[in-house]
């Protein structure tokens, strides 16, 4: 992003502070800090940073609880505006410190997540997007392909919940009902394909060779 973007993204949501915050929680979906550890994340003074967590908090923006005798906030996955907010602000941190810290979160939870699928043995297809993937606005989190044992899915699912740290809106498909989908172009499947998204699985390259 360019100085000039940043600079009227600044005038538009009217701090800096607010903005370094926005661009610190979007990037960090399911993950939660405490107010001293923010202001080293996004090096502003904390005063400023109480204030406007506490507008955030106020429109909803955030949501706040309290663990270990600390306050945490994280984003408000649920907030109306959420999707155009990480469209805007998702792919982008405030400091090569946050961005290092950032990736190597990120990095950490895809490997995990990744690997819980490999028990899928039947899995065919296996599309990934909204909150698995850094920049995506889909309502869609996983698209899961195959003919798939209901209670296996659901163990893997609640792994990879566990892993991240929030509820994964999933759906699963015989592969039958996907390709025919996919050949149609079904608007389910190819809204989840024409947001930000990663094929994690494709088998038959029925995804990649298109």
């Amino acid at each position: 992003m360019s100085k000039k973007e940043v600079t009227t993204i600044d005038a538009l949501f009217g701090s800096k502070t607010r903005v370094k915050l926005l661009y610190l929680f979007l990037n960090n979906p399911g993950k939660a800090f405490y107010v001293r550890e923010i202001t080293r994340l996004i090096d502003e003074q904390i005063n400023s940073v109480r204030r406007e967590l506490s507008n955030l908090l106020n429109v909803g923006v955030i949501t706040s609880d309290t663990a270990d005798n600390k306050l945490y906030y994280e984003i408000n996955q649920r907030y109306e505006f959420y999707a155009p907010f990480r469209s805007i602000f998702a792919g982008e941190t405030t400091s090569p410190e946050t961005k290092a810290k950032t990736s190597a979160a990120r990095a950490t939870k895809r490997g995990s997540w990744q690997t819980e699928l490999e028990v899928l043995g039947e899995l065919r297809v296996a599309v990934a997007a909204g909150i698995l993937v850094k920049g995506s606005a889909s309502a869609v989190d996983l698209v899961l392909v195959g003919d798939l044992p209901p209670q296996k899915v659901k163990k893997v699912i609640e792994t990879i919940e566990k892993d991240i740290s929030r509820p994964l809106n999933y759906t699963v498909m015989k592969y039958e009902e996907f390709y025919y989908r996919l050949s149609v172009r079904d608007r389910f499947v190819s809204e989840v394909l024409s947001s930000k998204h990663e094929v994690v699985v494709d088998s038959d390259g029925v995804i990649t060779s298109k």
